[in-house]
């Protein structure tokens, strides 16, 4: 009995540490620049809820998001979605950071979003008639 409260309270020791990381702290989200000349509003709607917590400057930070070791985890996952896409920073020429042929091909595959995301964000699952509609409206969006 003893080896366990002392496990329990190492743990507990252990959690409080790291919470004076500074990674993953930084929640401020960056002016949005341009965001793409939609095809239709409905697009942007599907875009804004499947994607947007990642992909863009409009990240609505959760309150597990403060509390180390899921900030690191979250906030390594939106600086890398930024970095492969950021519709609130629309590259010129209307093309985003990653090729648009393998962004339909993740959302068609199911890969976008990300089932880890979808367990904490279950608004953002698409139906088959949402990804296909998605899918389309990115299509026409990109190709603009």
């Amino acid at each position: 009995m003893k080896i366990i409260v002392k496990l329990a309270a190492a743990g507990i020791a252990l959690l409080l540490l790291v919470q004076v990381v500074p990674y993953g702290r930084n929640h401020t989200n960056p002016p949005v620049v341009r965001e793409p000349a939609w095809d239709s509003p409905a697009t942007r709607d599907l875009v804004k809820r499947a994607c947007f917590n990642c992909h863009s400057h409009e990240t609505v930070w959760p309150w597990y998001s403060t509390i180390a070791p899921a900030s690191w985890l979250v906030y390594r996952d939106v600086t890398e979605a930024r970095k492969k896409l950021n519709f609130s920073d629309w590259k010129s020429g209307g093309r985003p950071g990653e090729n648009p042929v393998a962004i339909r091909q993740e959302v068609s595959e199911g890969e976008m979003p990300p089932f880890q995301y979808l367990l904490a964000h279950p608004e953002a699952k698409l139906t088959d008639a949402e990804r296909k509609q998605l899918i389309d409206g990115m299509k026409a969006t990109f190709t603009r």
